[in-house]
């Protein structure tokens, strides 16, 4: 009887049903990590007063974009390397050191010592380090549940896991709301118990039962690689501040030679990883259409994703909540409460259809997933920016489902794909895709909002103040500022005016009635509405664009099979000897 106790233990490595043991402790290491990528985009306003930090002086713009962009950087460059770690020294190894990592940064993070700028840069630092725990969880979990699981009951445990990934980001908005209303420490401390829960399941349950690739780190690869996408996305997020006369930033000459450089540094990592005996990562996996096609439906699936993510927020915190009698300082966590039916259909949809694709393979789910996505990016174009709330709901709902569809079977796919010594280095490449994307979705998303807004912006603004008492050439000269410093104002959540126009000393001129319509609640809503609009309609089709090229990759990717370790990974031959086909959907 004590034998049978001890044996059946949920910290025990014999445990008769290891693999639930594994999907369970995946699962929360998955979650931990994906929300805290996402936690701090809805709680930004909350830590910066809580460290003292106006984000919107322009001396301070940098610290906001790491603030936003750091973990998620970090976690894209980092989890190839990290899954190819695993395939060498063991996924569990790699992954429990990423809990004992992750926990540690988190700790680090409640207790924030400074204020101001050096407040600031003990955040970003602190979560760079979270990130690099975070990617060797996110590098290795799926790997270890591909090896845990039968190819037969794979699509369900991927789902499962994949749906924690994905519907992490969306309840770390929920989570930041909550958490922000109550004190801006409880964001960061938060995940400490279940850090320490999972770091002490870790290494009490899980161990090795998949196939190592036993052979020396490719330091030239893991380096150009590394430094390469840095380049690259920290540039691309650099290329949203204004520089000059231009409204945006992607005429700067340092942004233009980041993006140039990373490229070129990329192309010469496929290079060097087709000319090394033993590369970093495999190339000749894209020789395997499932995983090809899969990883680009993946990559812009996760830029759409990321782009509705940003939208919603400066939506909901700078107009929709405003004009409906919020504060300000409330709106994160109503906008993390309003935002509830797009996770709501994610975490309904995702783990039916992960579960499905094992019967019927992932092709129908995915592109079916995706061209229901692209209908509502639409459909968000159709509603006014006043919306009424229950068709919002619907919407966002119905998002949600599209992307559960699409989130599980594609991974799946992907995972069944590749040989199973290339398990973890194929899962890092699947994550840089889906972390790439996020990163990339702010570059281009809120730079083809401020091409909306250059537009329109100036005009409502000139005429907006004029028509409140304010001098011509004040407005005027308003008028003339980026509209990234607008944008940003309603992506946090704030009303912008009264920074904008202190300076000028142009409010203590007004009337009192005049002074106080502009700071109120509804003036710069109102105001922005309109252009916003007008940005919003070429973000949401160019998403709605993305999701069906991802629909047709998607459908052509193949139908259903299993990767069958019959040849050398380096003879890698989709449809012939290392490919087991199961059915042709």
């Amino acid at each position: 009887m004590t034998a049978t106790a001890t044996r059946t233990g949920m910290f025990n490595k014999d445990h008769p049903r290891y693999k639930w043991v594994a999907l369970s402790n995946t699962t929360l290491g998955m979650l931990m990590a994906t929300i805290n990528g996402s936690i701090v985009l809805i709680s930004l306003p909350a830590i910066f007063k809580g460290i003292k930090l106006d984000p919107l002086q322009p001396g301070n713009v940098s610290y906001l974009l790491w603030m936003l962009m750091g973990y998620i950087l970090v976690t894209a460059v980092l989890v190839v390397s990290f899954g190819r770690l695993g395939d060498i020294y063991g996924r569990v190894r790699i992954y429990n050191l990423g809990f004992v990592i992750f926990t540690v940064a988190a700790i680090a993070l409640v207790f924030d010592p400074f204020t101001s700028g050096a407040g600031a840069m003990w955040l970003i630092g602190w979560r760079v380090l979270q990130a690099v725990g975070g990617s060797m969880i996110f590098a290795n979990s799926t790997a270890i549940l591909t090896d845990a699981f039968p190819a037969n009951k794979r699509g369900m445990a991927i789902g499962i896991n994949q749906i924690a990934a994905i519907a992490g980001t969306f309840l770390g908005l929920i989570i930041g709301g909550v958490l922000a209303e109550i004190d801006w420490r409880a964001i960061f401390l938060v995940s400490v118990p279940f850090g320490i829960l999972g770091t002490i399941w870790s290494y009490k349950s899980l161990h090795e039962v998949g196939v190592k690739s036993p052979g020396r780190v490719d330091w030239p690869g893991n380096i150009v690689f590394a430094v390469g996408l840095t380049a690259l996305l920290a540039e691309i997020t650099y290329g949203i501040q204004p520089y000059g006369s231009s409204s945006t930033g992607w005429l700067n000459p340092w942004v233009l030679a980041g993006i140039i450089g990373g490229v070129a540094l990329l192309i010469g990592f496929v290079f060097l990883q087709l000319h090394t005996a033993e590369p970093m990562f495999n190339m000749r996996l894209f020789r395997i259409q499932a995983f090809a096609r899969g990883n680009f439906a993946g990559l812009l699936a996760s830029v759409g994703r990321g782009g509705l993510q940003f939208m919603l927020i400066i939506w909901l915190q700078g107009i929709w909540l405003p004009l409906h009698g919020f504060s300000y300082e409330s709106t994160p966590l109503w906008a993390g409460i309003y935002l509830l039916p797009l996770t709501i259909g994610f975490l309904v949809s995702g783990p039916i259809s992960g579960t499905l694709s094992d019967r019927f393979g992932a092709r129908l789910f995915a592109t079916g997933g995706l061209v229901l996505v692209a209908a509502t990016f639409i459909a968000l174009l159709l509603i006014p920016v006043d919306f009424s709330y229950p068709v919002f709901a619907l919407i966002t709902f119905l998002n949600g489902v599209g992307s559960g569809m699409f989130a599980a079977p594609n991974r799946t796919a992907i995972m069944n794909s590749v040989p199973a010594n290339q398990r973890g280095a194929a899962s890092g490449m699947t994550g840089t895709f889906q972390n790439a994307g996020n990163s990339l979705s702010i570059g281009i998303f809120f730079s083809l909002m401020i091409a909306g807004l250059a537009d329109t912006l100036p005009n409502a603004l000139r005429s907006g103040l004029t028509s409140h008492g304010v001098g011509t050439a004040v407005a005027n000269q308003v008028a003339a500022t980026p509209p990234v410093g607008s944008l940003f104002a309603a992506f946090l959540g704030y009303n912008p005016i009264e920074s904008i126009l202190g300076p000028t000393g142009a409010l203590k001129n007004l009337s009192t009635t005049n002074a106080a319509a502009l700071t109120g609640k509804t003036f710069f809503p109102e105001l922005i509405s309109q252009p916003f609009h007008s940005g919003l309609v070429i973000v949401f089709i160019a998403a709605a664009i993305m999701s069906l090229i991802g629909a047709v990759a998607s459908l052509s990717a193949g139908g259903k099979y299993v990767h069958a370790d019959t040849a050398p990974v380096g003879t890698i031959e989709p449809g012939r000897q290392n490919v087991s086909e199961l059915s042709d959907l």
